[in-house]
């Protein structure tokens, strides 16, 4: 386990500016890509004034009367965007105390009758009153096109940390009126000494990407390292923790690491723990099994040098090998939230809860 890790690296965005400096970061990022799958990145391209007024919004968000959530419920929408009560996943069987929103990047849905279903995954988000919280939806918009124009940024510099072409991984995504991608809002609330401490169970993430915003001062991120040890990933002002998808680690064949993560809840005396993920998607008909991407040998030296982690505690996201990139999401999506499958996704639901609605789900 000689490239075991015990802390997250913090790259600095601000070298990719410099031809100098620019080897320098893509070093960081190789390191970070292989045998880590987490990073900070400092120095971003996004305003400073968007994210920090996102910030002041969500408070404001979770306090507006529940009436007014519950008018966005995320079972009205097929494409499991909206609102999701406290204590309404569980993960490992564990209940999930957080609550939270679920918004997207602007997508008229390309599904038609007839066409598969998981082009439905993707379309219009729910918002909360405008005259509730006014400026919420439009900041919360511009928050979202920033992440996600330096997303595609950063997978150039990805590809090229992997000794690719710069533009090898834009095969994966469509043109922009064709991708859509999603972000969270979520608030995990202070433990009032009756909950467990799971914030959210440990788990990966699906896609390529994650940009996780943490809103608030509170410690409770974790990842797991190769041996399988929880490592504390603390907050740090004006920085993204980035982290690899299980759908990068497959195309990448286990050379990118989808690292296990889980988030604490912020403990008795606390306050709310705040946190706004961006998940960047690829193309929903991407079929990763078929496509085979030529790493240089020595790149590829690395994963061997790095090893093999042992057993996570994360199993989700296993279908890659089989089913294109929307259907492997989908069925994650029906797994977590059944009672928006029940309703938008009957042959799913009836597939995977034959029994009907479950007492308890899986968030992952």
């Amino acid at each position: 386990m000689a490239a075991n890790f015990s802390s997250v690296p913090v790259l600095d965005f601000a070298l990719v500016s410099d031809n100098a400096t620019k080897p320098e970061f893509i070093l960081q990022l190789r390191h970070a890509l292989i045998n880590v799958g987490f990073l900070y990145l400092s120095n971003h391209t996004v305003s400073q004034k968007v994210t920090n007024d996102l910030i002041d919004y969500i408070p404001r968000l979770f306090d507006l009367p529940q009436e007014a959530k519950n008018q966005i419920f995320m079972a009205n929408s097929p494409h499991f965007l909206g609102y999701s009560k406290l204590g309404a996943e569980f993960t490992k069987g564990k209940t999930d105390y957080r609550e939270q929103f679920d918004f997207a990047t602007p997508h008229e849905t390309q599904w038609k009758p007839g066409a598969p279903e998981h082009l439905r995954l993707w379309g219009p988000s729910q918002w909360p009153d405008e005259d509730l919280i006014p400026g919420f939806k439009n900041t919360m918009e511009i928050y979202l096109q920033q992440v996600q124009a330096l997303s595609y940024q950063f997978i150039s510099l990805l590809a090229e940390a992997f000794g690719l072409p710069s533009d090898a991984l834009n095969k994966f995504y469509d043109t922009d009126e064709l991708m859509q991608h999603r972000g969270k809002v979520v608030k995990y609330p202070a433990n009032d000494g009756s909950l467990t401490d799971q914030g959210v169970g440990p788990h990966y993430d699906a896609g390529f990407l994650t940009f996780l915003l943490t809103a608030s001062p509170h410690r409770g991120l974790q990842v797991q390292n190769l041996s399988g040890q929880w490592i504390d990933v603390p907050p740090i002002p004006g920085t993204f923790v980035v982290n690899i998808g299980k759908a990068l680690e497959f195309v990448t064949r286990g050379l990118a690491r989808a690292t296990s993560h889980r988030v604490l809840s912020p403990p008795v005396g606390s306050t709310p723990r705040y946190s706004v993920p961006f998940f960047q998607n690829i193309s929903l008909n991407a079929r990763l099994a078929d496509e085979v991407l030529d790493f240089p040998p020595e790149i590829l030296q690395l994963k061997q040098l790095r090893g093999d982690p042992v057993q996570t505690d994360s199993v989700n996201f296993a279908e890659f090998d089989r089913e294109p990139s929307g259907k492997v999401n989908l069925i994650g999506r029906v797994k977590s939230h059944p009672d928006v499958a029940q309703r938008h996704y009957p042959d799913l639901f009836a597939q995977y809860f034959p029994n009907g609605l479950p007492k308890q789900v899986s968030a992952y």
